[in-house]
């Protein structure tokens, strides 16, 4: 398949979306047609019932005509809402594939540690973000999953687990638009937040008394209330009975007042969000999986179908009872109360297996998420991860947020005879966008997913860069000093039980030429005494001398202009040797300083 491929493949699904919306609409305008019809034909026999023209029972038999093209116009509006949903996610789709992606998802910039070793620095998060590219995620529990995946190593035989399931799920676009189409609003984003507050939040303890009487005392209300309707209980007495059953549930009212309304905000979100999981953790039970992780997803989440079924239907009766139609009933028969005790008993119940419930719907996604990538790239390989010796060597390797067209291509070989690269060349030649292209590739590479490379071959590292120090005025921290608590942190990640990938744009750039080169090479000796690979760039012709140190087995490389052009007509290919191109004039000119 090629990209071409792909593309035909979203135009026709989305053609598919648009027909389907068509047909719902129209069908939804006669279904609400038709309801109007027995709505008015309700009235007018209504009217002559109350006139006695005709009997009581028509006006009955027409409200219940309505039901059908009530439930009918309710189905179709759904069916309509989904169906935008997934012409949504196929525009997007489009946009992703021929590189208009930027601005159109989630950053997950709220995932963002300003001290992870290269989240910030590799662009993981935020605009134009690794995560926006990937992340088609339906929930903000799915979103979390795939921050998870991005943020940490996972362990060989997991990567290698997490490959099997993303090709699995790759050509299976018809199940990311139903992840899509999930919940009755788009607005439902499920955030885990919302899950945890609400599972991590103090007991409200009912007294065993109170479970046991309060179902039997509302049952009782209920039934002298139908009983007195029905003529079969005459009013007096129906009164005489409700006035202690009242004030009963009064008391209870009073009593439990303030433990309730603690409650009351944690499951209004609740109630808001909960759908579109219920409706994951099913569609995730219905399938058939071949892949082992995915498999052990779908072992994971079994039986949560019917229990959160039940909590959704708790929490959403709970929402109901503040209405106009139900407050008068709900006062009655303390619904409330009795709701608040449902729920906390299902939250003793399921709450820890919520939590795995949960955890299960996030690695689904993400998986879900790096396969439509996989998918979108039809080109991209699946790289091979090993312990042992140290190594990173790829070939035909860009920049995975590059667009299609322009992105340069470059082998990689970092290795026991090629420990780093010192990359020199002048300003916009490519060295940080070459550091970039190493590190996101490592980045997709240990979180199970496909990189931008015709083959990739590399242990597991722990990744840590420096490309993009940020200084902070507020903290008291400057760039320089941003820079030297990256590389205290590179060296202290050495100590781990994994090799580290250290990436170095401009190393020590913030000082003179001399103490740059002392400086780096004290470091990248001691990286290296420790078992690390990596590339650092520099513009500094004093640093490559560092790369023939003895025993150090570092490698000179550069990036420039290409053969025939100007000198600031840059190729991006890395080429052996130290850069012996000049440019001063030519940034000058593109000062508007004439020389």
């Amino acid at each position: 398949m090629t990209v071409a491929d792909v593309v035909l493949q979203y135009e026709r699904r989305l053609s598919e979306a648009q027909a389907g919306m068509t047909q719902a609409g129209a069908r939804h305008f006669l279904a609400g047609g038709l309801f109007i019809v027995v709505v008015v034909a309700l009235l007018l026999l209504g009217w002559q019932a109350v006139r006695q023209k005709v009997s009581y029972w028509w006006p009955i038999a027409m409200a219940l005509l309505a039901i059908p093209p009530a439930r009918l116009y309710r189905g179709y509006h759904h069916a309509e809402n989904r169906l935008w949903r997934v012409q949504q996610f196929n525009e997007r789709a489009l946009r992703r594939v021929r590189g208009d992606w930027a601005g159109e998802g989630n950053r997950g910039e709220e995932f963002l540690d300003p001290q992870h070793p290269y989240a910030r620095d590799l662009n993981v998060f935020g605009e134009r973000s690794l995560f926006e590219r990937l992340s088609i995620a339906r929930t903000g529990v799915g979103r979390r999953g795939l921050a998870g995946y991005l943020l940490n190593a996972a362990a060989i035989e997991e990567i290698r687990a997490r490959q099997e399931s993303v090709r699995e799920l790759t050509a299976q676009t018809e199940l990311r638009e139903h992840v899509a189409a999930l919940g009755p609003f788009e607005s439902s984003s499920a955030q885990w937040e919302t899950f945890a507050r609400w599972l991590d939040a103090p007991p409200v303890v009912f007294p065993a008394f109170w479970r046991a009487i309060l179902p039997f005392t509302a049952a009782a209300v209920a039934s002298l209330i139908v009983g007195g309707l029905l003529g079969i209980v005459p009013w007096i007495a129906v009164a005489r009975c409700l006035i202690p059953l009242l004030a009963f549930h009064s008391a209870a009212g009073l009593i439990f007042h303030k433990r309730v309304l603690r409650s009351m905000e944690r499951l209004h979100f609740l109630s808001a969000e909960i759908q579109v999981v219920r409706e994951g953790l099913e569609l995730i039970e219905s399938r058939q999986f071949e892949s082992a992780k995915l498999r052990r997803i779908s072992a994971q989440v079994r039986g949560a179908r019917v229990a959160v079924r039940r909590l959704e239907r708790l929490v959403t009766a709970f929402g109901e009872r503040t209405k106009d139609w139900f407050y008068l009933p709900s006062l009655l028969l303390a619904s409330g109360t009795q709701l608040m005790m449902a729920v906390e008993q299902w939250r003793t119940a399921h709450g820890e297996a919520l939590r795995t419930w949960l955890s299960g719907w996030a690695e689904f996604e993400a998986l879900n998420a790096l396969a439509c990538y996989a998918y979108e790239n039809p080109a991209y390989t699946f790289p091979e991860v090993w312990e042992g010796v140290a190594h990173f060597e790829a070939r035909a390797a860009g920049h995975p947020l590059l667009p299609h067209e322009g992105c340069v291509l470059n082998d990689i070989s970092l290795n026991a005879r090629s420990r780093f690269y010192i990359i020199s060349g002048s300003n916009m030649s490519g060295k940080s966008t070459l550091l970039g292209a190493i590190g996101l590739n490592a980045v997709l590479a240990l979180a199970g997913g496909p990189v931008r490379a015709a083959a990739l071959s590399l242990s597991r590292f722990l990744v840590c860069a420096s490309v993009a120090p940020v200084e902070s005025l507020a903290n008291g921290k400057s760039r320089f000093l941003a820079e030297v608590e990256r590389l205290k942190q590179a060296l202290a990640l050495t100590e781990g039980n994994a090799p580290v990938l250290f990436l170095v744009d401009e190393i020590f750039g913030g000082t003179n030429s001399s103490d740059r080169r002392v400086a780096a090479e004290a470091v990248v000796h001691k990286l290296i005494d420790r078992g690390a690979l990596g590339a650092i760039s520099t513009h500094d012709l004093a640093l490559p001398e560092i790369a023939n140190r003895e025993g150090l087995a570092g490698v000179n490389v550069h990036m420039g202009s290409r053969e025939g052009g100007g000198p600031m007509d840059f190729d991006y290919l890395l080429k052996p040797g130290v850069t012996t191109e000049a440019n001063g004039l030519a940034i000058a000119r593109m000062a508007g300083v004439e020389v």
